[in-house]
């Protein structure tokens, strides 16, 4: 099933005509026909996303929402109160309640499933945020605040050849939004290029096809960012066609300024959830690759770069050359000063040697005071003048530790080798360099030994 929904009503007509439409879908449909019973299933189940009719007897929509959002089992799940057709009041003291959208009676097949899609997706969202910040409690690591992402101060777009009803839809965002209007297509996808949280396209304009705005903006630079589509009610094709170039939600004309500010929140909301995750995820990659304490390259990465270079060196590309560095008596340094002070020697170190490198070598922690510098298409001299210019830095100059009250000489001892093009490994590569380490070491440490296949 793509979602779970359950559908509140206390009239059994309503109920069944729902659940006949959504099963149709292949969603899973939950139905009750009371608040009282709309909570219990509500936390037993946890569904995606709860269809809620306001008028009920003993416990109205009102009142069932407003304990949904309440309680922590249950706060989480999108909530869409279903009023009437006159039900203005209704949309607002619904807003206020705590629900995250409204749909009116009587409901239109294309608007609801609309709907429905836009909040599953955005439940979605919430559900991996929630597992991975649960998943970091447990470990023993702060969550990373998803729960304060915040639905204002987004940064809106607007793209309508009616002056004023962009105006009018300016008018009502600014009050929590940075708001901006295009009246020409071009401008609007210039416009898209920066970074934006939500377009608006009135695809019923007059002197521009909005549908290709629609495509346009989902195909380019703004991909990324929701699209609430304003449609003429009377215009299905056209509202279907929105939704099929990827329009996220769509608003009736004439705009109701409560619906308005409900929907661009939604949208907004779910965008910054996805950026939120994106950004963890970006994260998590970065840190499965780098050295915690040092910032350089870790020794899984180092092995995947060098294993490629090797393997294109071998086959006629470009050679490749690696240093292998260890620092000379750092167990004295951990010893007799705690490994505080060692940590800031090895921190130290890491931007000496990252300076001193080229621009497209892999400086690289190997482990403890042992790193690692892969030199994309480098001979064995260009590897050892650079080793010679690291080692020379290391020495020239104390490390301050413990808030400067203390200045340490470091030295280092240097292992040089480059690929050949006959039969080289990045085993056989890293154990030639490892030889010129444990050469340097035994000749007085300080040096830079070159080992040549």
């Amino acid at each position: 099933m793509s979602a779970r929904i359950l559908v509140v009503d206390d009239v059994d007509v309503n109920v069944r005509l729902l659940e006949a439409k959504l099963t149709i879908e292949y969603y899973d449909v939950l139905t009750c026909n009371s608040g009282a019973a709309a909570l219990e299933l509500a936390a037993e189940h946890q569904p995606d996303l709860i269809l809620l009719d306001v008028m009920m007897p003993g416990m109205d929509g009102f009142e069932t929402c407003r304990l949904l959002k309440a309680r922590a089992e249950t706060r989480h799940i999108p909530v869409v109160l279903v009023t009437a057709l006159d039900g203005r009041e209704d949309r607002i003291r619904g807003l206020e309640a705590g629900a995250d959208d409204f749909l009116t009676k009587p409901i239109d097949d294309v608007v609801l499933f609309a709907r429905v899609k836009s909040l599953t997706r955005l439940k979605q969202v919430m559900d991996e945020l929630r597992e991975r910040e649960e998943s970091s409690r447990r470990m023993g690591v702060e969550g990373e605040g998803a729960a304060r992402l915040r639905s204002e101060g987004g940064r809106v777009l607007i793209v309508d050849d009616n002056a004023a009803q962009a105006e009018k839809i300016a008018a009502e965002l600014g009050r929590e939004h940075r708001v901006a209007i295009e009246t020409d297509p071009e401008a609007a996808m210039a416009a898209a290029k920066g970074p934006l949280d939500l377009i608006i396209v009135n695809v019923a304009a007059e002197s521009f096809d909005g549908l290709r705005v629609v495509a346009l903006a989902k195909s380019g630079d703004a991909r990324r960012a929701p699209i609430l589509a304003i449609v003429e009610p009377s215009e299905r094709p056209r509202m279907v066609k929105a939704l099929e170039l990827g329009a996220t939600d769509i608003l009736p004309r004439p705009v109701d300024p409560e619906e308005l500010s409900a929907r661009v929140r939604t949208q907004i909301r779910r965008k910054r959830y996805t950026d939120f995750l994106r950004q963890k995820l970006d994260s998590s990659l970065e840190m499965a690759v780098t050295d915690a304490l040092t910032g350089l390259h870790n020794r899984r990465y180092m092995t995947g770069q060098l294993q490629a270079l090797v393997g294109r060196a071998a086959h006629g590309g470009a050679p490749v050359a690696v240093l292998v560095l260890d620092i000379d008596h750092f167990k004295s340094v951990n010893d007799g000063f705690g490994h505080d002070a060692g940590d800031e020697v090895l921190a130290e170190f890491a931007v000496r040697l990252a300076t001193n490198v080229r621009a497209v070598d892999l400086p690289c922690r190997m482990g403890g005071e042992e790193f690692v510098v892969v030199m994309p298409g480098a001979s064995l001299d260009d590897a050892q003048m650079v080793a010679e210019r690291i080692r020379r830095d290391i020495a020239s100059a104390p490390f301050r530790v413990m808030g400067g009250k203390e200045q340490l000489t470091i030295t280092i001892s240097i292992g040089v080798a480059a690929t050949t093009g006959d039969g080289d490994t990045p085993e056989g590569l890293l154990k030639r360099a490892d030889e010129g380490v444990y050469e340097a070491k035994a000749s007085g440490r300080n040096k830079v030994i070159t080992k040549a296949a």
